[in-house]
């Protein structure tokens, strides 16, 4: 499959953010080939698409719980603690595997609308959650969920993930849609050699290890009190040195963050579930100073309450400038990053986060037929991003192409019904509150 995308804006998200005009996109089985002026591209022998807007590298939502679709809107007025315990875990106590994927399915649809290609997923049922996203197009790194609470075996969930990766491999399906990781849920549910029993189970296989962090004041004071932090406990622990993304990270000190630089942990940022639970704000200005990768997360659709990414994006800038009092702070550009090449490398993945060639052709077209975009496409560079990021968001996607496919036409999913998904999502949340009530 040969395909060339022609747009009079391509941002393609390199560390710069550069603003392309009147170029091109080309793909070759799924991944690009080539990125640049129109006037310069190569003679292209395959199908051409004009385009009227904007294109951009896929979205990638570094840290969710997706199949929550079934849970939106239970407890939204409770702390994280007490939502935890007395909704979500009571009623995910009551979720069957098809339940996830019927979860997954409307989720990855959702994401795919609002120009979200990949989502690292930390969830149960994992080859119940990776076919909806497969069925849907899109791209997953499902970490299974691992706790240790009554019900749970975390040894056994530890071992389902290893005996996976070492059956199909570390990342595979079309175009490599799926990526295994391993989710310890967190240093509350899991002991310290738990963790780093886990950790060394992931190192072994080049594994992404996901874990929550400080996403609240109260959650981790027994770690406090032993280790003083815990990132300290995780470096205490060996559970450093792997590929190790930290969701949430909202309370840390200087010496968590340059730990993290030190050993290149990735930060899942999710300022809407933070500000909705209120967590708090996360310190996203100097782990970025500081050099760690700083990626953009939905966190469940039930925390908060959307999995539109563009939305964090914009949250992530507005908090940033309003904790510092600094209207220069995280500039439009920078939070178009996070969502983008930032996901990508705290992540770890260097195949995607940018048209780039050589990377997989994750594209998302943003029609300019906007309020948000009267100003014109030829607008100044850094007015257009405003625009975008500030302004315009995820409203007009209208279509997306993952490894190459096109998986969203003129706004719909084009190979999920919606509507049948959202039907599959009532009936799972009927059942639910009718065991539960």
């Amino acid at each position: 499959m040969s395909l060339r995308l022609h747009a009079p804006v391509v941002l393609p998200c390199d560390p710069s953010c550069a603003v392309l005009r009147d170029a091109v996109v080309d793909v070759v089985d799924g991944r690009i080939t080539y990125v640049g002026a129109a006037s310069e591209a190569p003679a292209f022998d395959g199908e051409v698409r004009s385009l009227s807007g904007i294109l951009l590298p896929g979205l990638i939502n570094t840290h969710a719980h997706s199949p929550m679709t079934v849970l939106r809107g239970l407890g939204s007025d409770l702390p994280l603690l007490r939502w935890l315990q007395e909704q979500m875990w009571p009623n995910e106590a009551q979720m069957t595997a098809a339940d996830v994927g019927t979860g997954m399915l409307l989720g990855a649809v959702e994401m795919l609308r609002h120009g979200v290609t990949t989502s690292a997923e930390m969830y149960f049922h994992g080859p119940e959650l990776v076919s909806s996203v497969l069925a849907a197009g899109s791209r997953v790194v499902f970490g299974g969920a691992i706790l240790d609470v009554p019900g749970m075996d975390w040894k056994s969930l530890t071992g389902d993930i290893s005996a996976w990766i070492d059956a199909d491999g570390l990342r595979f399906g079309p175009g490599e849609r799926v990526e295994l990781a391993y989710g310890p849920h967190s240093a509350y549910t899991l002991s310290a050699p738990q963790l780093t029993s886990i950790a060394a189970e992931a190192r072994e296989r080049g594994a992404l290890f996901m874990v929550h962090v400080a996403e609240s004041p109260f959650e981790d004071e027994a770690a406090r009190a032993e280790f003083g932090s815990v990132p300290a406990l995780m470096k205490a622990s060996d559970v450093l040195g792997g590929r190790v993304l930290s969701a949430h990270s909202v309370h840390l000190s200087d010496d968590d963050i340059a730990l993290y630089a030190s050993y290149g942990v990735g930060v899942a940022h999710c300022p809407g579930s933070n500000a909705k639970l209120a967590s708090g704000i996360a310190r996203v200005p100097e782990m970025l100073a500081a050099g760690v990768n700083v990626g953009l997360g939905t966190d469940g659709p039930a925390s908060n309450d959307d999995l539109d990414l563009f939305e964090e994006a914009r949250l992530a800038g507005l908090f940033a400038r309003v904790s510092k009092m600094d209207a220069t702070v995280l500039g439009a550009a920078q939070a178009l990053l996070m969502a983008t090449r930032g996901g990508a490398d705290a992540l770890g993945r260097d195949d995607i986060g940018t048209l780039e060639a050589g990377r997989w052709a994750d594209v998302v077209h943003i029609a300019a037929d906007d309020p948000a975009f009267a100003t014109g496409l030829d607008a100044p560079d850094s007015q257009l991003l405003a625009n975008l990021v500030w302004g315009s968001g995820s409203r007009r996607v209208t279509d997306v192409w993952v490894a190459g496919d096109h998986v969203v036409a003129e706004g719909e999913s084009t190979r999920v019904d919606r509507h049948e998904a959202q039907a599959g999502v009532a009936a799972v949340a009927q059942r639910l509150r009718s065991v539960n009530s």
